[in-house]
């Protein structure tokens, strides 16, 4: 790999859940685990109802997302994998996409864009294919731009 990777992991920035029912979900991670609601999320193209939960404060919190369907017949079907994915603080996204993907990492469709919690974010595919030959082995990866603050703090 030639070349200084021009962006660094700073830490999690979150862990999405995935269920039919995200009552459910919030019975463990809010009623029993304490874990504070800050927003909510829902989205036709992303076939999303979510709610956003948060551990931790300021630049130390972890995001956690409680996904369901909004038609468990669509895709994409977030509740199909209970761990639907892992968020990881980006200190230069734009830096970082545009160098692995010139080492053959695999970004789902969609490009940089507005994620639910108002950051730009993209994803990297789960699954490798003949162009890409580096992915997510199974896992969905979000890569999310750490705001100036997470930057100071992690970097």
């Amino acid at each position: 790999m030639a070349g200084p990777r021009p962006f660094k992991v700073l830490g999690i920035q979150q862990i999405a859940l995935g269920g039919t029912d995200k009552d459910r979900l919030k019975t463990l991670w809010v009623d029993m685990l304490g874990l504070r609601q800050t927003g909510t999320f829902r989205s036709e193209r992303e076939n999303v109802d979510e709610d956003i939960l948060a551990m931790g404060q300021g630049a130390h919190a972890v995001e956690v997302d409680l996904m369901q369907p909004l038609d468990p017949n669509a895709k994409p079907a977030v509740h199909a994998t209970p761990l639907n994915h892992v968020g990881l603080w980006i200190d230069d996204l734009p830096a970082a996409v545009e160098w692995l993907t010139a080492r053959g990492v695999r970004f789902a469709p969609g490009g940089i864009r507005k994620g639910a919690a108002g950051h730009d974010i993209t994803f990297l595919h789960p699954k490798s294919n003949e162009e890409f030959p580096i992915a997510g082995e199974g896992v969905l990866v979000e890569l999310v731009q750490a705001p100036a603050e997470v930057i100071s703090a992690l970097g």
